[in-house]
């Protein structure tokens, strides 16, 4: 039987772990340590973000990073987590509960929208504009105008 979000979401599977970066990875990580998280860390950390604000992936590694003090959070992970976070939330709202992870929130580098979380762009882009941001496609990609100064601190 297939798990749901939010039961990916709270399984840790023997996570946080902090890894040598490799010397044939440092090209992608840098030198160091690497941290990777559990899914309820990321989306601690995205549970956070306040209305009119926004996250990007990149943000909550360096968050992961400076918590662990590790030279970085792993990227491939800390993105999956996102999006099993903000499938969870969607599966939450679904069965009626209204404080959920506002996952919309959580952008790509650069103030990208992610295809992978529920509806698409889409609906990333509805979510945000209701919160007063504004979106605009750039090739592509729909990304949020001016996403720095949205930033969450």
């Amino acid at each position: 039987m297939k798990k749901t979000a939010r039961e990916k979401l709270l399984d840790s599977k023997d996570l946080p772990k902090i890894v040598k970066i490799k010397p044939n990875q440092e090209k992608i990580w840098g030198k160091g340590t690497l941290v990777i998280p559990t899914p309820l860390e990321v989306d601690d950390i995205m549970k956070k973000v306040p209305k009119g604000k926004i996250i990007t992936i990149n943000k909550i590694r360096e968050k992961l990073a400076k918590k662990y003090k590790t030279n970085s959070a792993c990227q491939i992970c800390t993105g999956i987590f996102a999006s099993i976070s903000s499938h969870a939330a969607e599966e939450d709202r679904a069965e009626g509960k209204k404080q959920i992870t506002p996952w919309w929130r959580t952008l790509k580098e650069n103030g990208v929208l992610n295809p992978k979380y529920p509806g698409g762009e889409l609906n990333q882009k509805k979510l945000l504009e209701k919160e007063g941001l504004k979106v605009i496609k750039k090739g592509k990609r729909y990304i949020v105008e001016d996403y720095k100064k949205y930033l969450v601190k």
